[in-house]
């Protein structure tokens, strides 16, 4: 009895110090590190869902990292003169923090992306088809951050290594040159490109998410910035031939810029950032990648940015006047407006009269002698992008992060547009250029453009393309600043006098629709956003805090005053002239 009772206390001995053993070797789950998380595929599924969540913040796409390439085009004009105002005069002193932002967010974002990468490997032959999926995802987003940042800031520390977080001279990195930034997101996406399903073979996994057909988009989109027009092209033809999945125009134009199931993530988008709709939002604004509440708006403020002041939107950013009277030079087929100024600019229209949801202005009825103006102060055209101005779901905006609509980074026609450019860059002017062009009028329902048009003439067709098709279509939307920089406008005097002419506005509450000249400009009101720009400052400064923090890097052409122009040369590429098409 007595050694039952001893073997029976050894027993119970030995199964407490086991279970104080398992006690003592739980994972906390909620202090997870990189030693005991990201071991897994569903711990990097976290990840990934972590670096979408990055990508639509402040300084990424949600208001100021989106707005900033939006008013650095020649398509918008800053109407509040107070927020926006050093970007859409290319301006930007290096001591405004406001300029930083997307550095700040769009580093998060590399953060996530890179930890991803670091525990999928290189041997991409060992990876299940699902962390094929995460590491092709990672690697899209990557590209996305670096292509954003290099084109906002020009020369940047290049990390991609989660190593390198580990020691301040590595993290403390120098600037790597533009071609050297262009050189890995050209790699992550083309990388991408083989480990991400196309959007059929995705099916409802690829709603919302990277594709190989969004990273083969933005790897043609890449290679244009660098002026590698075969290359780009060859996989352009291979979008337009489904090789990377199924896309096609949306029979309506407006169903690219409204919320809600039936329309996001359609037929014509190869990427969208995605936004909660408008009543399933919760009430606490996230601006930045730091902020983790459980109740967050997850919508964005570009609507804010947008919106005229009588709405209740802040009424920061309006269309220029030579856009709009762009739209009024050619009628449809039917002698109507084009369709695209309806979803573009928010003005009243006696054409409008029966069209979609008619001169509405956030359900309330427009005056055809009271025009709605963008600032109450400052007057302007407003935008109607990526608002809710013609869609009645909202009578006013709420600011904030609120607005629901996802943003089309990325749509079928602008494959179709840039296949037409660099068909254009490589054989000069031929009918598939003009057939990939006219694909997309025809859905405006405007008349075909024909090869005899343009006579050979190389430098016509680009300016067609460039400063008639690409505003028409992409008026008001984010790429216009990038496709400034690549086409060298800021390199040319003529070039640099019809960005002058573009963006000359008038401050006026009464007649925001005339056009204006740049002859009228005198300073007050009238005034045009290229008169403050001096070379090297197409791009952005880089902030001086951030330097100061850094002692191994450098300030970029913004920062020195550095003209860029020669380099452009130098590289072989050409600024072509400007040639009057009437």
């Amino acid at each position: 009895m007595k050694l039952y009772k001893l073997s029976f206390a050894l027993f119970l001995g030995a199964c407490t110090l086991t279970s104080c053993g398992d006690k003592l070797d739980l994972v906390n789950p909620n202090q997870q590190t990189t030693g005991t998380f990201g071991n897994t595929a569903d711990d990097l599924e976290e990840s990934v869902i972590a670096a979408y969540n990055h990508i639509r913040m402040e300084g990424t796409y949600a208001r100021v990292g989106y707005n900033i390439d939006v008013c650095r085009g020649d398509e918008v004009w800053n109407s509040s003169q107070v927020w926006y105002l050093p970007f859409d005069d290319l301006n930007e002193p290096i001591t405004d923090e406001i300029g930083q932002w997307s550095w700040r967010d769009w580093y998060y974002t590399i953060n996530v992306c890179n930890f991803i990468t670091s525990k999928t490997g290189d041997d991409n032959s060992v990876l299940s088809d699902k962390l094929k999926r995460i590491k092709g995802q990672a690697q899209f987003i990557r590209g996305l951050a670096y292509y954003n940042l290099v084109n906002y800031y020009q020369t940047l520390p290049l990390i991609t290594s989660y190593e390198d977080y580990s020691s301040l001279d590595k993290l403390y990195g120098t600037n790597n040159t533009y071609d050297e930034v262009l050189d890995q997101v050209e790699k992550d996406f083309s990388e991408a490109m083989t480990l991400l399903p196309s959007r059929d073979e995705g099916g409802e996994w690829a709603k919302g998410r990277a594709t190989c057909g969004a990273a083969a988009g933005y790897y043609a989109r890449t290679l244009m910035q660098r002026h590698k027009f075969s290359e780009a092209l060859a996989v352009l033809k291979d979008i337009i031939n489904k090789k990377y999945g199924t896309y096609k125009l949306m029979a309506n134009y407006g169903d690219n810029f409204r919320e809600g199931p039936a329309y996001e993530n359609n037929d014509e988008s190869l990427f969208e950032i995605q936004y909660l709709d408008y009543g399933s939002q919760g009430v606490d604004d996230e601006w930045t990648p730091v902020n983790t509440s459980p109740n967050a708006t997850q919508g964005h403020a570009i609507e804010s940015n947008f919106c005229p002041g009588n709405y209740g939107g802040w009424a920061d950013l309006s269309a220029s006047p030579w856009l709009y009277n762009l739209f009024k030079e050619e009628r449809t087929k039917e002698g109507k407006l084009d369709p695209r100024l309806y979803w573009t600019i928010g003005t009243w229209e006696t054409d409008w009269e029966g069209f979609e949801n008619g001169n509405v202005c956030y359900t309330k009825e427009m005056s055809p002698t009271e025009p709605v103006v963008t600032n109450n102060i400052n007057g302007g055209l407003p935008i109607a992008k990526w608002t809710n101005m013609r869609t009645n779901v909202v009578s006013t905006v709420v600011t904030g992060l609120h607005c629901g609509i996802n943003l089309r980074m990325m749509r079928y026609s602008d494959v179709l547009l840039r296949a037409a450019e660099c068909e254009n860059e490589v054989n000069g002017p031929t009918q598939q250029a003009i057939d990939w062009i006219n694909e997309v009028r025809r859905r405006a329902n405007l008349n075909d453009l024909s090869l005899s048009d343009f006579s050979g003439n190389a430098d016509k067709l680009f300016e067609q393309i460039a400063n008639v098709e690409r505003p028409k279509e992409f008026g008001c939307e984010y790429g216009r600043g990038n496709d400034l920089i690549r086409w060298g406008f800021f390199y040319s005097a003529d070039r640099l006098a019809q960005l002058k002419e573009h963006g000359t506005f008038r401050k006026t509450l009464t007649d925001p629709k005339t056009a204006v000249s740049y002859s009228e400009v005198n300073g007050d009101d009238v005034k045009s956003s290229y008169d403050s720009w001096l070379p090297g400052h197409e791009f952005l400064p880089i902030y001086q805090g951030t330097l100061n923090a850094n002692p191994n890097l450098k300030g970029n052409s913004a920062n020195d005053g550095t003209d860029n122009s020669a380099d452009f040369a130098a590289r072989g590429w050409k600024v072509r002239p400007v040639v009057n098409l009437k």
